[in-house]
């Protein structure tokens, strides 16, 4: 029986897995690192960029508030004089768990795996909200390329902090680039914005020890497959079963994998039933096969709005590899 790791790479390189990769296994993220702060159920609060995030009780997760009062940039063109980095510099007490993390994980067996969120284009909205950052691509170019330039060099400056201490192989990098049926911009308008930039960012965590970028957009994305494999990209996690992915196997997966095809949104709800998880489990394990695939809910890590979500699903693809996977 292979390693989870060897199993991994057996799947994304064409070769022979014995058995599907069981959504986040792979990946041991530590998520003890120092990077933002983000509110708790039922807070609000302003993180050190500046921006205020809120979470209401009665919802699954936080977002930036836009209103009038609380959007941070409210002209792009004085991006320089309202936006302002936090410090990278944390002291050694605020690395210790994450050091001590990365340390016990057996690399033999799985990735160490750094988590950084939000994305180049997230931020962006996250600063000015999503009507003003859209708006921006056609009436400043020039400053949200400026803005840009900006968020990757900051990311970079905590990259050079990050790396030393944990030694890490694989990067979990967020940033969602569509809705669930389109994309948020063109291939064009993406190329002129982002393949520089993250191909900056992407190389230089290669350059220095990342063997393995996962990039989480829970979205459609399609179109913009090309840039992905183009940028460095290695699995594209959260893809939802609107970009016909087994269509996306047959044309791209000899270059870049696929990790979702299980939408949380179908089967991530409060009454979740197991035998609702167990169809859209078969459904996407026997429509995509095991090459370039990875069975996975689109969420960006590997837990579940609701409890018990995450771990059936895990059960229900354990099953799968049983039902499809040859035994000696």
């Amino acid at each position: 029986m292979l390693t989870i790791r060897d199993n991994l790479l057996e799947t994304i390189r064409g070769g022979k897995p014995d058995r599907f990769v069981n959504q986040y296994e792979y990946l041991d993220i530590i998520l003890e690192a120092p990077l933002k702060t983000s509110p708790k159920r039922g807070e609000t609060i302003t993180n050190e960029w500046g921006i205020t995030f809120s979470w209401p009780q009665d919802q699954i997760g936080h977002f930036p508030v836009h209103d009038e009062e609380h959007r941070l940039l409210k002209d792009i063109t004085k991006w320089r004089e309202i936006v302002k980095a936090p410090s990278v510099q944390y002291p050694d007490e605020r690395w210790a768990a994450a050091v001590n993390h990365a340390a016990a994980v057996d690399r033999r067996d799985k990735y160490v795996t750094v988590f950084f969120a939000p994305g180049i284009f997230e931020m962006c909205h996250h600063l000015m909200g999503m009507e003003d950052a859209m708006m921006s691509f056609y009436e400043e170019p020039e400053c949200l390329h400026e803005l840009i330039d900006y968020l990757v060099d900051y990311e970079i400056r905590y990259a050079k902090e990050i790396i030393p201490r944990l030694k890490p192989n694989a990067l979990f990098h967020h940033d969602d680039w569509g809705g669930q049926i389109a994309s948020f911009f063109s291939p064009e308008m993406f190329a002129e914005f982002f393949v520089a930039p993250y191909k900056k960012l992407y190389g230089f965590w290669k350059d220095n020890g990342i063997e393995l970028i996962v990039h989480h957009s829970d979205s459609y994305a399609a179109n913009l497959v090309p840039h992905m494999i183009d940028i460095g990209i290695d699995i594209w996690q959260g893809v939802m079963t609107t970009n016909n992915t087994p269509e996306l196997i047959k044309q791209y997966g000899d270059r870049i994998a696929f990790m979702g095809d299980i939408d949380s949104g179908a089967v991530d709800t409060m009454d979740w039933k197991a035998e609702v998880i167990a169809e859209h489990v078969e459904k996407a394990c026997t429509r995509c096969g095991s090459r370039a695939f990875i069975p996975c809910l689109t969420q960006g890590l590997g837990i579940s709005s609701f409890p018990g979500v995450y771990d059936e699903t895990s059960r229900a693809i354990e099953r799968m590899s049983g039902r499809m996977f040859p035994r000696p």
